[in-house]
């Protein structure tokens, strides 16, 4: 997939765009995937070791039923969106993102990677349903998807064991009937933020 086709945006203090992840990605996303904000969130529960990263990285850019792009802001790399279990058949998928720079906040970020992956989801892909999962703990976030639309379809009770302790996971979800009626507002809602969209 082509990451020319997701959306841009630009504003006067930077710009943000999705890149697709490459090879030379590898290292820089291995050190996000163990950086305590980040995998404190994640289902895995321990450092992720040179070798195993390789592993996955490699299945990563070859599995067919994955995407991933690099967030961009300003020209420098700050974190990570993707698509995986995606379903051509059911036309759905899941999605998750996160910033791997902690220091990057309140700049519209977030809610420029929500926009740009449900525009690629519903408008270029044509898909019918967009899917995520946030461990409940992460209420930041899976409030942040009911801001822009998403409806909470059900909570996985005791769902992932992290640390010997099990988390219930919040699932959640967009329709396109959905993002045609909310599209218009969220753009809407970036414009008055600054931004200048591109679609």
């Amino acid at each position: 997939m082509d990451a020319e086709v997701l959306p841009r945006a630009i504003s006067a203090e930077s710009s943000l765009a999705l890149r697709a992840m490459d090879a030379g990605d590898r290292d820089l996303v291995r050190q996000w995937r163990n950086a305590p904000h980040v995998a404190r969130y994640m289902y895995t529960d321990r450092e992720i070791a040179p070798e195993a990263h390789a592993r996955w990285f490699e299945r990563a850019l070859a599995d067919p039923t994955r995407r991933y792009w690099i967030i961009v802001a300003g020209g420098a790399d700050i974190g990570l969106a993707n698509l995986y279990d995606i379903q051509s058949a059911h036309r759905r998928c899941f999605w998750a993102f996160y910033i791997g720079a902690p220091e990057i906040r309140g700049k519209g970020i977030g809610s420029f990677v929500e926009y740009a992956v449900l525009s690629y989801v519903f408008d270029r892909l044509g898909f019918n349903k967009l899917c995520c999962e946030v461990l409940a703990e992460n209420e930041p976030v899976w409030r942040m998807h009911e801001k822009y639309g998403f409806a909470i379809e059900g909570r996985y009770r005791r769902h992932v064991c992290k640390g010997g302790v099990f988390h219930d996971v919040v699932a959640l979800a967009m329709l396109a009937d959905d993002w045609a009626r909310l599209k218009p507002a969220m753009r809407q809602k970036l414009v008055e933020r600054g931004l200048a969209l591109d679609v």
